[in-house]
């Protein structure tokens, strides 16, 4: 836990300082309002300075946007190749995110927003942050983010897959790319199918979807505390608690399965906030440790599904031989892989400076068994 300080009205003051991105807090603070132009709220978080926000909320909002369009002039700059043209979208990504992130609101002890034309924000804020205590101060981009969240938990994601809607928590990754859903519906299920493990669950909606399609007892793990409430919750709304267990925080629970199911985060780069890891997965941590460990718990005559874009070779952060030597490696083979192609809007957003590698993307299910299977029962 860290402090933000700032002097208002000539008196100095102090509140928690709250950043899901681990962001340190500002060294220099400043009153803003309703009467601060653009240009000059610009320059001022472009030189470091945080803008702690004193004016009407929607005004706020706007200077958002104002800034957003101030940085959107400037094109990222285009790389050689794939993996530097990804730097530098990443890096200008970041640094987007550090000069919106400098717009700051300071919430009350019970998370409410004193601000003229606030909405209330307290379910919101409970949600990702936990019980109130004292004061505390946030982005401005964190708070919409928290509201934007709740929205999505309550009205859900609707999965056809499941008929049914899945209530993303803050922080979890949400199922609304449907492809890697669909294929884990779709897939052949090993004959032998009476107990599944799927690892990192997130949501919880792989976890359901094999318990919708018949396996008789599944357990669902996650390294991530937000995950495992949040795959609960969704598994209680379904009426799945007698099939499904929630184990964690950890990859592999105890035992061995018939099936054993993982969709690691698809790109081998650090992530910079709560919500990217269930993007960015560095070095290909999670799915080395899917791959390595998974012999010591497939049942004889098993079965693994990975479910992974091709996203990163398209981008040159890791080769299809990469992938194929860590499968090898922990004395498995691919008897099968099952291909799609994303349905969302990016691959069609020729703006994108990732264009290219987004068209061209393929989602596979891998379907690995051991090389060496040992006796089937």
């Amino acid at each position: 836990m860290s402090s933000i300080h700032w002097t208002e009205s000539h008196t100095d003051h102090s509140a928690r300082w709250h950043s899901e991105s681990a962001a340190t807090a500002p060294a220099h603070v400043t009153i803003a309002d309703d009467r601060m132009r653009a240009d000059t709220a610009y320059r001022l978080a472009c030189q470091g300075t945080a803008l702690l926000w004193r004016g009407d909320f929607h005004n706020a909002r706007q200077l958002l946007r104002a800034l957003s369009r101030r940085i959107d002039r400037k094109p990222p700059s285009e790389g050689a190749g794939p993996p530097e043209s990804f730097h530098l979208y990443r890096q200008a990504r970041g640094q987007r995110a550090r000069v919106l992130g400098r717009i700051l609101v300071q919430l009350e002890p019970d998370h409410s927003l004193a601000l003229r034309r606030a909405p209330d924000v307290r379910q919101a804020c409970t949600e990702a942050y936990g019980s109130a205590r004292e004061p505390m101060v946030i982005a401005l981009t964190e708070l919409l983010g928290a509201i934007g969240a709740h929205e999505w938990r309550e009205n859900g994601v609707l999965v056809p897959a499941l008929g049914a809607r899945i209530h993303p928590h803050y922080g979890v990754f949400s199922p609304v790319r449907g492809e890697y859903v669909d294929l884990v519906a779709n897939a052949p299920l090993p004959v032998r199918h009476r107990s599944a493990f799927d690892l990192g669950t997130g949501t919880g909606v792989l976890a359901a979807v094999l318990a919708r399609r018949g396996v008789d007892h599944i357990v669902a793990t996650d390294i991530n505390a937000r995950a495992l409430d949040c795959a609960r919750d969704n598994i209680d709304r379904l009426g799945l608690t007698n099939r499904i267990e929630v184990h964690g925080p950890a990859l592999y629970p105890d035992g061995r399965a018939h099936l054993i199911v993982c969709n690691p985060p698809w790109l081998p780069v650090r992530p910079t906030s709560t919500v990217e890891q269930g993007v960015y997965d560095p070095d290909s941590t999670m799915l080395r440790a899917f791959l390595t460990e998974l012999p010591a718990h497939l049942e004889p005559g098993g079965e693994a599904w990975l479910v992974l874009s091709d996203l990163a070779e398209r981008l040159g952060l890791r080769t299809r031989a990469e992938l194929l030597t860590a499968i090898d490696s922990a004395g498995l083979r691919v008897i099968d892989r099952i291909d799609t192609r994303p349905r969302h809007c990016r691959p069609r957003d020729t703006t994108d400076p990732l264009h290219a590698a987004r068209a061209a993307e393929v989602t596979s299910l891998w379907r690995l068994v051991e090389q060496h299977p040992g006796h089937i029962e």
